[in-house]
């Protein structure tokens, strides 16, 4: 299962339901998908495809939306 948290720009902002513990979003495109820790920073964790201004463009949203990502995340793992 992998829940969507938001669409934006042309990206899904997504996480898999029994990938790993640490609190992370998946996002993904036409031209790839990448990884982010959101905890206990945001960062960049794998990149899958994306350029540059890609990376940039996905990591702003992160971080505009990192209060909805925590939140969907405590809802479905009920943390």
């Amino acid at each position: 299962m992998s829940p969507t948290i938001f669409r934006e720009s042309g990206f899904r902002f997504y996480f898999f339901s029994r990938e790993e513990p640490r609190m992370h979003v998946h996002v993904h495109s036409q031209e790839g998908e990448a990884k982010f820790w959101v905890e206990p920073g945001i960062e960049l964790a794998q990149n899958y495809g994306l350029n540059e201004r890609q990376i940039r463009a996905a990591l702003t949203l992160v971080e505009a939306h990192v209060d909805d990502i925590r939140s969907a995340w405590q809802q479905h793992f009920g943390t």
